[in-house]
């Protein structure tokens, strides 16, 4: 299992997994028309031109990715996903560690549902503390969490 920059070819494989990764939290909502499982490849590609995109590989298949960008001394990090099948072993840890590692020395911020206890309860046993909260709708709210590196 490896941590590395995407490629510009990785990109269709790593939205295949977007797609399947979220679909926990389409359940959480009970509701399939969330920003992850719209994003096309395009979006994808001005991501991919505009930030830092990691992949996590083993046995030569895409099993994680997480994006991040900076701007103003914060890297902005998001879409941490790992693969249904290999969740639960730290593999999201892991690519939170790598991808402050590219940023050091920076704030970072993420966000995430209220509903999505686990990876408010992931990212705060990696430092992060809620600094805000928006009301998207009746339905969904996001937490917004940050860490100041050291």
């Amino acid at each position: 299992m490896t941590i590395s920059k995407a490629k510009y070819d990785d990109l269709q494989e790593i939205l295949d997994l977007q797609y399947l990764a979220y679909q926990s939290e389409a359940r959480l909502f009970g509701n399939k028309d969330i920003p992850p499982l719209k994003q096309t490849l395009d979006e994808l590609r001005e991501e991919y031109n505009n930030g830092l995109i990691l992949k996590m590989v083993s046995d030569d298949k895409i099993i994680g990715s997480v994006r991040a960008h900076e701007k103003d001394g914060t890297a902005y990090i998001g879409k941490l996903m790992v693969h249904p099948d290999h969740r639960c072993k730290g593999f999201g840890s892991m690519l939170l560690d790598e991808i402050e590692n590219y940023y050091p020395d920076k704030r970072y911020e993420l966000f995430t549902s209220t509903r999505s206890e686990d990876n408010i309860r992931l990212y705060q046993k990696h430092g992060y503390k809620i600094f805000d909260r928006k009301e998207i709708s009746d339905e969904l709210v996001f937490v917004y969490l940050e860490k100041i590196s050291k």
